[in-house]
């Protein structure tokens, strides 16, 4: 008996009418996958074997449709955003890079099957596509100044890749259910990453190192170094790192999640079930508070605000209420008075981080002043005083883009505000677009002005918050579009 005539006997077998028959090839099926997960733990260990396995079911379920590929990425950005592989090929790959690539893969075999033909651009792609041409000269012109590594290799394609997941996005969400499965990934990933923010601030920190360490093995940094603390002081306030291990990072990631899922307690059919709502929102709005990033809280504000004023006034007004009642019982916990005063301190320009900021910006603007028009690229620098790095996404933007690249950034998110804009103002709209796109400009003006404080949606380091950016992006334009077919139906 040959080895497909085998294969076809014990699936006739695993899908047999007969119980008996059906119960024996399960049997089997789990003994040998027992045997190779025996096997595989005994070799490599039981980190790797974990790893390997998770791999595999992420290779299944991406294989089946790059639609579960950007489900896949979303889930990793917001809850393993730093995770790699626990060995390494030519380099060490993350758990996002193989959800990249697994995702575009699938994506362009579809094309090279003639499974699918049409390629969509929309209205903000070619000036995506320009930022993507600016970024990849910017880059090559910096060669002159500095020699790349692998490291900075890889660093710039995943960021590159990141940001042409706005392709795949509007290409592959071409239905309202697809899109809103991406939009609840969206949620669900940053109420998860929300939450694990929140234990591992409020559990013993020695449990919290404890699970770092463990996560060490895929990438992440362990000891008690991985904490983060107000001014960097171990005896004072701790910050909320959750996965994202950067707190500001971290902050960001919120702003998005949160303003995202809040227009949604505001209509009759939410993409999640009411009674989860409120607890996502929590848990985003709670563990954003204990990051202690004043830039993200600021951020969320405006976005909070921006919903406001377009739509939802009620919204506003809970929302405000609420930050009343908040702030009023924050003022009895225990650690209130050194969070307002490292605020006041922030504001008032007093603080050492805040200071530091302000050397940055003043070096960044002397760089930017040299090399105005198109930046220094990515790598280094000309000048040996001078460095490429500054808490602020424009600045950082302008050193290695320069002002043309910065304008070009700000001119397709000016465009796509501008669609978000004119598909809320359509009359008998669907609410869950509505509340989509809504949560969705409210973010994007939310990050946007954090990121006159952060850099985190235009840095090397954090490509997870470029990807998510990007696809968010996308999931807008995917919600515009859709807003505009039921206009034109209803005519």
């Amino acid at each position: 008996m040959n080895l497909s005539t085998a294969r076809q006997r014990f699936h006739a077998r695993l899908i047999s009418p007969d119980p008996q028959q059906q119960r024996s090839a399960i049997l089997l099926l789990l003994l040998a996958g027992g045997l190779v997960a025996g096997l595989l733990v005994g070799v490599a260990g039981p980190i790797i074997a974990l790893g390997l396995a998770m791999v595999l079911i992420a290779g299944v379920i991406v294989l089946r449709s790059p639609l579960w590929g950007l489900v896949g990425i979303i889930l990793i950005a917001t809850l393993l955003p730093f995770a790699t592989m626990p060995f390494k090929i030519v380099f060490t790959p993350s758990f996002l890079d193989l959800a990249i690539f697994a995702a575009f893969g699938v994506w362009a075999l579809r094309y090279a099957l003639a499974q699918e033909t049409k390629f969509e651009l929309s209205a903000l792609g070619t000036l995506v596509m320009l930022f993507l041409f600016l970024a990849a000269f910017s880059f090559a012109l910096g060669l002159q100044y500095a020699r790349p590594t692998s490291n900075n290799l890889r660093q710039f394609m995943e960021m590159i890749l990141s940001i042409a997941l706005f392709f795949v996005v509007i290409n592959v969400a071409r239905d309202k259910e697809s899109l809103f499965l991406l939009a609840r990934a969206v949620m669900l990933g940053g109420a998860g990453a929300a939450l694990f923010g929140i234990l591992f601030y409020v559990i013993p920190r020695e449990a919290t190192v404890w699970i770092l360490d463990k996560l060490a093995r895929f990438g992440y940094p362990g000891g008690l170094g991985a904490l983060r603390f107000v001014e960097d002081d171990p005896n004072g306030v701790m910050r909320a790192i959750g996965t994202s291990i950067d707190p500001n990072v971290f902050g960001g990631l919120l702003i998005m999640v949160g303003v995202i899922t809040l227009p949604q307690l505001a209509i009759k059919k939410p993409l999640l079930p009411r009674k989860w709502l409120a607890t996502v929102v929590l848990l985003d709005v709670s563990a954003l508070f204990l990051t202690i990033s004043r830039g993200s809280l600021v951020g969320f504000v405006i976005g909070l605000v921006a919903i406001g004023l377009m739509r939802y006034r009620k919204l506003l007004l809970w929302g405000t209420l609420g930050a009343l009642v908040l702030g009023i019982l924050f003022l009895f916990l225990p650690f209130a008075q050194s969070y307002i005063q490292h605020f006041i301190e922030g504001v008032t320009l007093q603080d050492r981080a805040t200071l530091m900021r302000l050397g940055e910006y003043k070096d960044a603007l002397t760089l930017i002043g040299r090399h105005p028009m198109l930046g220094v690229g990515f790598v280094g620098t000309p000048e040996i005083d001078l460095y490429i790095g500054v808490s602020s996404l424009y600045l950082l933007m302008a050193e290695e883009m320069g002002l043309v690249g910065v304008a070009a950034f700000l001119l397709t998110m000016l465009l796509f505000a501008n669609m978000l804009v004119t598909g809320l103002r359509h009359p008998h709209q669907d609410q869950r677009l509505e509340a989509l796109m809504l949560g969705i400009l409210g973010a994007l003006v939310g990050l946007l002005a954090a990121g006159v404080l952060d850099h985190y949606l235009f840095n090397l380091t954090y490509p997870h918050m470029t990807a998510l950016l990007w696809i968010v992006v996308g999931l807008g334009v995917g919600a515009t579009q859709f807003a505009r077919q039921v206009m034109e139906n209803r005519v």
